[in-house]
């Protein structure tokens, strides 16, 4: 009501009367500003959840119109920010020191300013430059009330709508506030910037900061400052002289060696958190939301992948029912058909031409229709999917996207089980067998010991149960013999 954010619900010709009675009884409110600026100032003013899900709509410009994406871009890193201040005290209180006796400069307008924090760039005592990430003060008191919000929604979900439990919202909610629980320890995103980094490490593809390990605490991040040009800046790199397509396929390259060779992926993927080094080579920044997957996971994703980039949805099909994604009962051959009617038309067409709005429409009410459950580990995947096609199209329209991630998800799986894969798993084995290869004569010979100590006491038991039988057989021979003596008797 405040922000005008009716007007997209009642901007239809149909409810035309609805909208006049609405503005009449709202007469007092300022509309002045375009609708899309009033929907940013709406979700900065509802918190860093919101602004997190503008983030995500702004990379979806085949979604949303051109007038919003380009505003909620304004979210990747221009929330505003909090008061100079306050980061001077958070830090004069955390290092027990003032600020001067740590940094031999500090700036203390920040430089990008997000949901969760804010960047200020200083200089070592030893001369390096450093960007300073603070925690937004107060900020694990809203996020607990925004999640308890979400889990209310989810609760409601799963009462009131017949697909909720399907759909396991409060368990997708959970997964959420895991890693945005993560989010809130820099010294949780300090550590998932060093393992991203060693992952990495010599790659002619992305560039991740050293950590400053020494002046890191819980609401204080310090790395290696970095340079370059956003990602989103298409007309600027240009001008460098970067090739974008290549850029482009770079970019896709980097996500699938995230997700199938580390299964260790940065899960927050906008453009405001990506950088162009000028060299030409990716940097990345903001390591607060770090997904990871099992090896169970990443086989039966890889198996989806190159089946669909095949266009085998037979071989879909069967994936899901395999992995219990799909119901055991499901019906392989409907299920293909369905698949194919979906996927088929997106195939062989650049992004610039795929309305994936409509595809991730089709795939929702296929997925309804055969009773497919939610995975919620999958979740943050499927965003950072979204994202990653979003920068895909801003970059290179004419982007294939499946002809790029086809071989290296083929070579992927060819190492995984292929004779390379066995190779690798020999490998990892080996340590393992050196230790116990010495000690196998005496595992065996306690073994056979142990065997033999067993069978006697197995033939002990068992001759001590055939004699408590002829006890009780002899005793009841005994008994009937006795019984028919003394009834002789007694005749």
């Amino acid at each position: 009501m405040r922000f005008g954010l009716d007007e997209f619900l009642l901007g239809h010709e149909r409810v035309r009367t609805l909208r006049v009675m609405v503005s009449t009884l709202l007469f007092w409110r300022d509309l002045s500003a375009p609708r899309a600026v009033r929907l940013r100032h709406a979700l900065e003013t509802l918190g860093p959840i919101f602004v997190k899900f503008g983030q995500v709509l702004s990379t979806r410009r085949d979604l949303i119109p051109a007038d919003i994406a380009e505003e909620l871009a304004k979210l990747q890193d221009r929330v505003p920010p909090f008061p100079a201040a306050d980061a001077l005290r958070i830090l004069n209180k955390t290092y027990g020191k003032p600020v001067e006796q740590i940094f031999s400069s500090f700036t203390s307008e920040p430089v990008a300013s997000a949901s969760v924090a804010q960047v200020h760039l200083a200089q070592l005592p030893d001369g390096t430059d450093v960007a300073v990430k603070i925690l937004r003060p107060g900020i694990v008191t809203v996020i607990a009330e925004d999640v308890a919000l979400l889990d209310t929604g989810a609760i409601l979900l799963e009462v009131l709508w017949a697909d909720g439990k399907r759909l396991k919202p409060r368990e997708v909610v959970a997964e959420f506030a895991r890693h945005l629980e993560d989010e809130l320890d820099l010294m949780r995103e300090a550590a998932n910037a060093n393992q991203l980094r060693r992952n990495f490490v010599d790659s002619p593809l992305l560039l991740v900061p050293e950590v400053h390990w020494d002046y890191c605490s819980t609401g204080i991040m310090v790395m290696e400052r970095m340079h370059g040009l956003p990602v989103s800046a298409v007309a600027q790199l240009r001008e460098q002289g970067v090739d974008i397509p290549e850029l482009a396929r770079s970019g896709v390259e980097i996500f699938f060696t995230q997700v199938f060779r580390d299964g260790f992926f940065h899960a927050d993927m906008h453009p405001g958190n990506i950088l162009v080094a000028p060299d030409g080579r990716y940097v990345a920044l903001d390591f607060g939301i770090m997904g990871t997957l099992t090896d169970v996971d990443k086989h039966y994703l890889a198996r989806n992948f190159i089946a669909f980039f095949r266009r085998d949805y037979r071989r879909v099909a069967e994936v899901h029912v395999e992995s219990g994604w799909a119901p055991p009962g499901t019906r392989v051959d409907e299920f293909e058909t369905a698949i194919r009617a979906v996927c088929e038309p997106i195939f062989d067409k650049p992004l610039k031409e795929i309305s994936f709005g409509k595809v991730l429409l089709r795939l929702f009410q296929t997925s309804r229709r055969f009773n497919i459950e939610i995975q919620p580990q999958l979740v943050l995947l499927q965003k950072t999917l979204l994202n990653i096609e979003g920068l895909g199209r801003d970059l290179d329209p004419d982007l294939d996207l499946w002809s790029t991630a086809k071989p290296y998800l083929e070579r992927w799986m060819s190492e995984q089980v292929g004779w390379r894969g066995l190779v690798r798993r020999i490998g990892d084995e080996l340590p393992f067998w050196s230790e116990l290869l010495p000690q196998v004569p005496r595992l065996v010979q306690q073994y056979l010991e142990r065997d033999r100590e067993a069978e006697l006491r197995a033939e002990i038991q068992a001759l001590t149960r055939v004699q408590r039988r002829i006890a009780w057989l002899l005793g009841a021979i005994a008994a009937l013999l006795a019984a028919m003596v003394i009834r002789l008797l007694l005749s």
